[in-house]
């Protein structure tokens, strides 16, 4: 729930979204990596409708802000830029999916990985409580251990070799971030849940080069904080029970993950 309704509020305050309705932001990112294509149990037909709702709602949205002075949320930006404002509809759908996903499921699923992780890794729960520093590295190696979305998939422009293998111009590429960093030929012991790890933030999670996650500082930002107040306020968080995870090729996430609060 904390997961949940931390991203969702500074989701709906990025957008400036009506509030009341902030919910609908997590529906639609769900329904969105949901889907029966990608491995989940939502049928497609139900999940277009749902992204349709999102289009028609954000729409109206849209139409509001460009009749009013520009302002600083995301939703103003679009719709007065001089290269968004007259996106098509489902350019602009495809654009809101990117920051309802990349804005919540993403932070949300690490928070409670972070959770699950240093329940799995009892030490290292020891170490954060005897130094609380640590946290901005630690969130570092929560989002690698984590890995949120589990690849991305590109077309190729052009025939290219790699590693000795030729990718054909239209071939679908799969790039697998979760497998990434776990990579042992760049990551040090890269199978083992490490809070001081030495130069935690060079791993794949966020992506890499022109595509890199734009908002990977806020991710972390959310995450440090979060951490930060957690350890003033409570001894542990344990689970208490198997965690539920998102029937999913794409988001490495979870469903539900029971846990029992231990306050100072």
């Amino acid at each position: 729930l904390v997961s949940v309704e931390l991203t969702t509020q500074m989701l709906s305050t990025i957008f400036d979204f009506p509030f009341e309705d902030r919910y609908k932001l997590t529906y639609w990112s769900d329904m969105a990596t949901s889907g029966e294509l990608g491995g989940g149990p939502t049928p497609e037909a139900e999940r277009r409708a749902a992204l349709l709702e999102c289009l028609e709602y954000f729409t109206k949205l849209r139409e509001k802000r460009g009749n009013e002075p520009p302002k600083i949320d995301l939703l103003s930006m679009l719709a007065h830029g001089k290269d968004t404002q007259n996106m098509p509809p489902m350019e602009f759908l495809g654009n809101l999916v990117l920051l309802i996903v990349g804005g919540n499921d993403t932070t949300r699923n690490s928070i409670s990985g972070g959770v699950l992780a240093l329940n799995q890794n009892p030490g290292e729960y020891d170490k954060l409580r005897a130094d609380h520093s640590l946290i901005p590295n630690m969130v570092s190696e929560i989002i690698r251990w984590q890995t949120p979305l589990a690849h991305m998939r590109r077309i190729a422009n052009r025939d290219y070799k790699l590693s000795g293998k030729t990718i054909k111009q239209g071939d679908k590429v799969i790039m697998w971030y979760l497998s990434g960093n776990r990579d042992e030929r760049s990551i040090d012991r890269p199978d083992e849940f490490l809070i001081d790890r030495k130069q935690a933030r060079q791993h794949l999670a966020f992506g890499f080069g022109a595509h890199r996650c734009m908002g990977n500082r806020l991710a972390e930002l959310q995450l440090r904080i979060l951490w930060e107040e957690i350890q003033k306020r409570f001894h542990f968080i344990e689970v208490r029970g198997a965690p539920e995870l998102v029937p999913s090729n794409f988001v490495h996430g979870f469903v539900s993950l029971p846990v029992r609060l231990y306050p100072l």
